[in-house]
């Protein structure tokens, strides 16, 4: 063990330093970048090998095609959440469920899966359906854990359902496909999304006063036939949903080529909602920009903490301490599930992939699970699992950042205490979910090989 330690103290001191600057509350991407720099003199690297750094930005991040499809899926995420879409479909979907225990909640759920699969954007999401539908549920009688609950587990699912920004940077990291891993998470999200309507509806039957059914007479404003609105409804944000994914799963369109369909048809679905207007679109251009910076600081920055860790074997380092366990293959599968998910406590899914990813892979990508499975669908599979490790990272406290969304909007209402205990259930039916495609592959494996 003393020998372990002398060899990689520095990879081990690198890794605390991170996690003693992330409590800090210092800039993760500056934080980074700026370790890498520090322990790169500490650690006696030459300096002319900090080139190698600014040529690995360059060549990986800035010349890489697919990071276009960021600011783009971004954009149009952005733009449907001012076009009144999503309030409009779930006033409808409450019309749908409004006699079932519990209807305004599944309804909730159900906009969140098709949100997600619309936008992509974990922020918006969760503050547009916590705008849209918290005060609703507050004033027809819904206790506050269901209600906070169901709305930050919904808003999640944007991380993992496609088109996933996380999905986008996972391919580009672990050099698989990115249409594959698109097409590979489509089934595992609505499994999700099942997952949380049916625990809603057990809950609304055991207790119904948790869910207590709306006077629809006070709450129907909208006379139109209800099959009529539903389709009314649902067709801008099922053509977009086709234009995107189908235009990628029929390989007609790469996912930066769908990702610009998906801006130009957000602008158009606003246009013909009459929703946009000049300061609309400013914002949405400005926000874009924001959060398209952070997300680059971040991966420039990981890519130099990334490049020094290795220097200093922090690469065989990992390799060491999973290979060392003695476990089978999917002990260390399991390992490793574990260690991200206590790493989603404490940072982001930006770093977490960037940092991890690259260090673990190399290990999963070797291992044989008996599966007859090829190197490029195991890491298909593994970037799925790790998907949905990760959303519970936006669930999870102290830096769950749904749970801060949730909280802001709800004005001091409905202290923090509560938003804790709203997301366990839905954070154990994730956890669910990820061992049900741990235990049987093909929920993943299955829409790739089918639609190759």
């Amino acid at each position: 063990m003393a020998e372990f330690i002398s060899e990689y103290y520095l990879a081990m001191l690198m890794v605390v330093s991170l996690l003693a600057g992330i409590f800090t509350g210092y800039p993760v991407a500056f934080l980074l970048g700026g370790l890498g720099i520090i322990f790169a003199f500490i650690g006696g690297i030459p300096v002319p090998f900090l080139a190698t750094v600014g040529s690995r930005i360059y060549g990986g991040v800035v010349e890489n095609w697919l990071m276009i499809a960021i600011p783009l899926f971004v954009f149009m995420g952005l733009m449907l959440e001012s076009s009144g879409v999503a309030r409009r479909l779930l006033l409808t979907l409450q019309r749908v469920f409004g006699r079932t225990p519990g209807g305004l909640a599944i309804s909730v759920a159900i906009l969140g899966v098709v949100m997600a699969a619309s936008t992509g954007i974990i922020g918006a999401s969760v503050v547009m359906l916590g705008l849209l539908a918290l005060p609703v549920m507050v004033r027809q009688g819904y206790h506050p854990e269901m209600a906070c609950g169901v709305i930050a587990a919904s808003g999640t699912l944007g991380i993992l359902i496609p088109p996933s920004i996380m999905l986008v940077l996972m391919g580009s990291i672990l050099q698989v496909s990115v249409g594959g891993l698109f097409k590979a998470a489509l089934i595992p999200g609505l499994l999700l999304g099942a997952l949380y309507v049916a625990y809603l509806l057990i809950i609304a039957r055991i207790k119904p006063h948790w869910a207590p059914l709306p006077d629809l007479d006070a709450t129907d404003t909208d006379t139109s036939p209800l099959m009529l609105a539903l389709a009314r409804d649902l067709f801008g944000p099922c053509v977009l949903i086709f234009a995107v994914l189908g235009s990628i799963m029929a390989g007609i369109a790469t996912p930066t080529e769908a990702a610009a369909i998906g801006a130009l048809g957000s602008v158009i679905l606003a246009l013909l909602m009459r929703s946009i207007s000049w300061n609309t679109l400013s914002k949405t251009v400005q926000e874009t920009a924001r959060t398209s910076a952070m997300i680059l600081f971040v991966v420039i920055g990981a890519t130099s903490f990334s490049v020094v860790f290795k220097r200093l074997g922090g690469d065989y380092m990992i390799e060491a301490l999973i290979t060392g366990t003695g476990l089978g293959p999917y002990g260390l599968l399991l390992l490793i599930m574990g260690l991200i998910f206590v790493l989603g406590f404490f940072l982001e899914w930006i770093e977490i992939s960037f940092v991890v990813l690259p260090l673990v892979a190399p290990v999963v990508e070797i291992l044989d699970f008996g599966l007859g499975l090829s190197s490029q669908a195991i890491l298909i599979w593994f970037a799925i699992l790790v998907a949905i490790n990760l959303q519970t990272s936006f669930l999870t406290p102290p830096f769950g950042y749904a749970l801060f969304y949730l909280k802001g909007i709800t004005e001091g209402k409905i202290g923090i205490g509560t938003i804790y205990r709203s997301i366990i259930p839905f954070v154990l039916l994730q956890i669910t979910g990820l061992a049900l495609c741990i235990f049987f592959p093909a929920i993943a494996l299955w829409l790739p090989g089918l639609l190759p």
